[in-house]
């Protein structure tokens, strides 16, 4: 069946799975119900560049949506779409967070087109050494991580006179390679999931919203987008028809 770009009639209890979802998440280091990302604060500098974001994702056409607007700042079009997109991140994996268990995915991993199983090792400012760990946990680990570095001042500055860092760029690529798992193992481990609460469509609008901007700036290598390779080529494929009509 093709897939549409705009978003599914969602079921009508999406809000309260996606709320469960959501509160389910644990950061296990600090004991307290993960909390959804930071909004862009109202009168920062980045207030603008995220209502100009929001209005191009209503033209529908998600190509157009993350390609940096004219004149705009490189680095502020990044943090605002990072944002944004791992908002979306959250959204998906709280309508399957109350079925990805540490009984049912014992470990962080998604399927290669080879048929060969890919591993995702977890470390960071806190685990020193990577180590491997049930989907949910991992999925808790990497959350609370993208959420320290949004909410860290020297990372992505709020305030008009702050820099961004100069290792900024290498920042974002490193939290999208990471966020691209969450949707890796959604995949290969709840399509069916998916399939049954009425979410697939908007499931692959947040992808292509997702992959269109990795590949605008070039945030993951295509080695590491394996596990979505066909994917991700037959969703494009089918917004290329789309679009050129």
């Amino acid at each position: 069946r093709r897939v549409r770009a705009a978003m599914a009639t969602l079921p009508p209890n999406w809000m309260q799975s996606l709320q469960a979802g959501v509160q389910r998440m644990i950061d296990p280091n600090i004991s307290k119900t993960f909390r959804p990302k930071r909004q862009v604060m109202a009168g920062s500098r980045l207030e603008r560049l995220n209502t100009l974001a929001q209005r191009t994702i209503g033209t529908g056409n998600l190509r157009v949506a993350v390609t940096l607007p004219p004149g705009e700042d490189l680095n502020e079009w990044l943090a605002v779409k990072t944002v944004d997109l791992f908002n979306e991140v959250n959204l998906v994996y709280g309508f399957v967070g109350d079925y990805c268990t540490t009984t049912s995915c014992p470990v962080m991993c998604a399927a290669l087109p080879n048929g060969s199983i890919c591993h995702y090792a977890w470390a960071d400012e806190r685990i020193k050494t990577p180590v491997q760990l049930p989907a949910c946990e991992y999925v808790a680990h990497l959350f609370g991580w993208v959420q320290r570095l949004l909410d860290d001042e020297s990372v992505f500055p709020t305030r008009p006179d702050a820099p961004f860092p100069p290792d900024f760029r290498q920042t974002v690529s490193q939290i999208f390679r990471r966020l691209f798992r969450v949707y890796a193992h959604t995949y290969h481990n709840h399509y069916e999931r998916m399939v049954g609460l009425a979410f697939l469509p908007h499931l692959n609008t947040c992808f292509k919203h997702f992959i269109y901007f990795v590949y605008e700036f070039d945030l993951i290598r295509a080695e590491e987008l394996e596990p979505l390779d066909q994917l991700i080529e037959k969703l494009l494929e089918e917004d290329e028809r789309k679009f050129k009509k």
